[in-house]
């Protein structure tokens, strides 16, 4: 990664001429109605399936050939509140690592109650999958094949103690 210098202030006022000009304190509703699902790459069902449903508690609720590549699978995880995480196999093409890259994948936050969040962070200390807490509410860790997730232990809609949507 390149590093250069910042200039911190101006970070500052650009940020806050983007929020004055286009944060709108009565905000129409949106055109959506929800993620219908956000779809990563796996290059081992079996093992994705394991770490979702097996490790994280994300039933898996359907599998099926991926019709835009024959002998591809799609399927889908339930992460609660209607919203689905996919993914695809496409087993013989040569997909490479997992690349954090501009306009790719940064990470996936997933708000789970307090509970479940001790229970989760429990479990995948006892798998020994390395994580990162953070702030006492997020952890932050891989999948198997590189991709950055975060569970949040925070409400739906807030952040840190502080509302978002």
């Amino acid at each position: 990664m390149r590093t250069m210098d910042i200039d911190y202030e101006a970070i500052e006022a650009t940020r806050a001429s983007i929020k004055e000009r286009h944060l709108n304190e009565r905000r129409p509703p949106s055109s959506a109605r929800g993620l219908h699902h956000f779809a990563l790459l796996s290059s081992d069902v079996e093992r994705t399936i394991e770490f979702y449903q097996g490790l994280l508690e994300f039933p898996l609720t359907e599998i099926f050939e991926n019709r835009d590549y024959k002998g591809s699978n799609h399927f889908f995880f339930d992460i609660g509140n209607g919203n689905l995480l996919a993914f695809f196999d496409f087993p013989g093409l040569d997909l490479g690592p997992y690349k954090e890259v501009l306009g790719g994948l940064h990470h996936i936050a997933i708000s789970v109650d307090p509970v479940a969040w001790e229970r989760l962070r429990g479990k995948l200390e006892a798998a020994g999958v390395p994580y990162i807490m953070e702030s006492g509410a997020s952890i932050y860790f891989s999948d198997p094949d590189g991709a950055r997730l975060e569970l949040l232990a925070d409400p739906l809609g807030e952040m840190y103690g502080s509302r978002v949507l």
